[in-house]
């Protein structure tokens, strides 16, 4: 396929999802939480309930639902969120620096999927400054790596000389990718990774990357909020879908644009 019929698909698919936003008040909206009170009934910091338990059925049930997770540690209760305004990134307004461009372009750096999921999500709960500082716990992780292996959770790698520099973990459900965390070990390798992410979801015709909640970081990537109720439509719109995220890497990180 040529860039200038990739671009036309691309203008195609943009389409769609703007088609969706338009009518998100014809969409029929989210059935109520099998587990979990409705995702509008939280406290002022977007707390759903505390308690339960990190299964694959209460986490699916939570992410088709618009909640997520945040243990403190393994011996505390966790705490289930459904915030307002929710963190976004809309895959036309993902920014890619210069400096990142050419370093994607350098030949050093190797995106995959699903192939060391383990060791990312290992990564993200123990990068600089995060041992002892960090939500993703020990069950945490033998959980999401459950999640991986029935085909829910995945992960972007990004390789340098062989060496896992960069990774980003979430989870799928419908054309839905929830971002869980993400780490780098060189300069940019998060950046990289989910570069690499955005271009997999986009090529895989996901329509909604969810980042839960707004950072400077993220916000220089592009990142934007919706209210609530916006987000938890687009969630019904696409919860059911047949996308799949796939185990193999796709999509063209160069086609994603500049700030």
């Amino acid at each position: 396929m040529s860039s200038d019929q990739g671009k036309a698909s691309g203008g195609n698919f943009n389409r769609y999802c703007e088609l969706i936003a338009e009518n998100l008040h014809n969409i029929k909206p989210l059935p109520t939480p099998r587990y979990f009170p409705p995702p509008q009934m939280t406290s002022a910091e977007g707390i759903v309930c505390v308690g339960g338990a990190l299964h694959p059925q209460l986490l699916l049930d939570a992410y088709r639902h618009g909640i997520f997770p945040w243990p403190t540690s393994d011996d505390e209760p966790i705490y289930w969120f459904s915030p307002d305004p929710r963190a976004v990134i809309e895959f036309d307004n993902f920014h890619i620096s210069r400096r990142l461009r050419r370093r994607l372009a350098s030949g050093k750096y190797r995106g995959t999927c699903n192939l060391a999921f383990r060791r990312v999500i290992t990564a993200c709960g123990s990068g600089p400054g995060r041992i002892g500082g960090t939500w993703i716990t020990p069950n945490m992780i033998r959980t999401y790596n459950w999640m991986n292996q029935l085909g829910h959770a995945h992960s972007v790698e990004v390789w340098e000389a062989g060496e896992l520099v960069g990774g980003v973990y979430g989870v799928a459900v419908g054309s839905i990718f929830a971002a869980e965390s993400m780490f780098h070990r060189v300069t940019d390798g998060s950046k990289m990774a989910l570069a690499f992410l955005v271009a997999h979801l986009q090529a895989r015709r996901f329509t909604l990357l969810d980042i839960q909640q707004w950072t400077k970081h993220t916000g220089s990537l592009g990142a934007t909020e919706i209210p609530r109720t916006q987000y938890l439509a687009r969630v019904a719109a696409g919860v059911d879908s047949q996308v799949k995220f796939g185990n193999v890497l796709v999509g063209d990180v160069f086609s994603l644009g500049e700030p």
